[in-house]
């Protein structure tokens, strides 16, 4: 049985993840802070085999538990290792306060660096994949969540450089560029005048990306070819426009200046 290791399995993108693949015969292991939000995702399973694991992706020790109980529970396999936790951090970057900066690094970068590291030696022996989340933000840099895009672009040019030095090991690596998905993180994340970002994407009449194709998209980048994997209208059209509308794209971010 193949099996996949997700965090930030306790809600959002990682459990519709989590429920794609058990339905499609998958081990699943979850892993997240929140054991409460992991026993929901589980209970959401049907019959798959699962195992929850509390781990801090910022703590890479902890990675290495988490990631030998799991295989011991799956009989030694790991085949993907879903990169997938993160927070939101928005608002003026220089009124931003530095604990939080520090911990969107942390979380949306180191944590996905680290679990990379933890997670080599069993990807390897497994032929398996890796895939991380990155984000529409890592596009393009956004104005009002300066640190996440920053992390988010840090998080692709880690996917494409892994792609390139583990690929001769028989490594896949992937990465989801997602834009609006409707899941909590959009609420959480302030971005200018105290708005959340679900009230931004509103006012500007964008998209919201149902989780669910989001799940899809997962499964088609493991088994699929495609390195970046964009998620939602809006990435798309913004990775459109990178290319090729890269002016008026500074432009707009400049509030038409």
């Amino acid at each position: 049985m193949q099996a996949i290791f997700i965090t930030g399995g306790g809600s959002g993108i990682g459990r519709a993840v989590a429920r794609h693949f058990a339905a499609r015969g998958w081990r699943i292991g979850l892993a997240d802070i929140n054991a409460g939000g992991m026993a929901e995702t589980a209970a959401l399973l049907g019959d798959a085999p699962v195992t929850t694991h509390i781990l801090d992706v910022r703590d890479r020790a902890a990675w290495d538990d988490a990631l030998a109980d799991f295989t011991a529970a799956s009989g030694g396999r790991l085949d993907v290792l879903f990169n997938n936790a993160g927070i939101g951090v928005g608002g003026v970057f220089a009124a931003t306060a530095v604990d939080e900066l520090q911990r969107c690094v942390d979380i949306n970068l180191m944590g996905v660096v680290w679990g990379a590291h933890a997670g080599y030696r069993y990807l390897k022996a497994s032929g398996g994949c890796l895939l991380n989340t990155a984000s529409a933000a890592g596009i393009y840099g956004t104005g009002g969540v300066a640190i996440y895009s920053a992390t988010k672009f840090a998080v692709r040019g880690f996917t494409e450089a892994l792609d390139g030095e583990w690929s001769g090991e028989g490594i896949r690596v992937r990465a989801l560029l997602p834009s609006f998905i409707d899941t909590a993180i959009l609420d959480g994340m302030p971005v200018g005048s105290n708005a959340t970002m679900r009230e931004r994407v509103k006012a500007a009449r964008l998209e919201f990306t149902p989780v669910e194709e989001a799940a899809q998209l997962a499964w088609d980048a493991v088994h699929g070819d495609r390195l970046l994997t964009l998620v939602g209208k809006t990435a798309r059209r913004m990775w459109f426009a990178s290319r090729f509308m890269r002016g008026s794209m500074r432009k707009q971010a400049r509030g038409g200046r």
